[in-house]
């Protein structure tokens, strides 16, 4: 018995052996496949950043041929063009201005809403919730631009950039939905604790829950002003009889075409370049919000 035992002792450890290199072969084969995906994804993004960088740096006649994708001489001046064609300093400072206001306003009315669904029970709640979802499907340009114009004519705000803040502002259902499922991962003893010691609901929200939050309003608010920043249909009606409020974006549509009626490819890709350059500033100062989420999901 002892012997038949001993004999299959090394047909057991192949065995193991066996299962935990098909383990190993299984994994690496995972992360290669894996790392694969990365890497054609990351080449698929970079390739129009890249087309774009290069082509603010080639005249418009190897814009207009074609040709190989690296230019032939460097025109750094067409940043100095474009910033003096598209009115940049202006421009930009008016989607800055659009898209502070717009994060600043999305956050505060998202978030009391989302808190008041969360913590309250009250009638039509789940009809609010609904009409939230059904909202993130309605493209609001494309549908209510006529509707909402009207009615800021009817406030007089048709004139000024605040019309298109409290448009943006009020599409914030992704935003809504984004501090809810936040909301949830705050606990409700918290609230009651700072009930027993004489907090009302609002001092609650403002003082003590509204700071654990500080990750998500960093993540929503980067969605948010990007939002803001990159609109493009609502600023072009709204600043149609006042062309010093129009955005960036707009102003860069007219780089197209020059005074003489020319394309300026080159010019508008400069511009897109320089335009970027708030985007990644926004996404440095939220980045630690990311990573907080991001260690907090894998923590969880």
């Amino acid at each position: 018995m002892n012997e038949q035992a001993l004999s299959q002792q090394p047909s057991r450890r192949g065995k193991i052996a066996a299962r935990l290199l098909s383990g190993r072969t299984g994994r690496i084969a995972g992360r290669t496949v894996m790392w694969l995906f990365l890497l054609i994804t990351a080449i698929l993004t970079s390739i129009p950043l890249l087309m774009t960088l290069f082509g603010s740096l080639k005249t418009g006649a190897e814009m207009m041929t074609g040709g190989s994708l690296l230019p032939a001489k460097l025109q750094f001046v067409n940043y100095a063009e474009a910033w003096k064609q598209a009115n940049f300093a202006r421009y930009t400072w008016n989607s800055a201005f659009i898209s502070i206001m717009v994060t600043a306003g999305t956050l505060l009315v998202a978030a009391m809403a989302a808190y008041v669904v969360d913590r309250r029970n009250f009638p039509g709640k789940s009809l609010y919730v609904t009409t939230q979802a059904s909202m993130m499907f309605i493209s609001v340009g494309a549908i209510v631009l006529r509707p909402q114009f009207d009615l800021m004519v009817a406030l007089n705000l048709n004139t000024t950039l605040w019309g298109v803040i409290l448009i943006l502002i009020s599409a914030h259902s992704s935003t809504f939905f984004m501090l809810l499922g936040f909301f949830k991962a705050i606990p409700r003893e918290l609230d009651e604790a700072a009930m027993v010691d004489g907090s009302g609901f609002a001092r609650t929200f403002f003082r003590i829950i509204l700071p654990l939050l500080t990750p998500g309003l960093g993540v929503a608010g980067l969605f948010a002003f990007r939002h803001a920043w990159n609109e493009y249909i609502l600023p072009l009606v709204f600043t149609m009889t006042n062309p010093k409020l129009q955005t960036l974006t707009v102003g860069l549509a007219n780089l197209r075409y020059g005074s003489s009626a020319a394309m300026q490819i080159h010019l508008m890709m400069a511009g897109a370049c320089l335009s970027i350059l708030p985007m990644l500033l926004a996404y440095i100062v939220a980045n630690k919000s990311f990573i907080q989420v991001t260690a907090g999901s894998v923590k969880g």
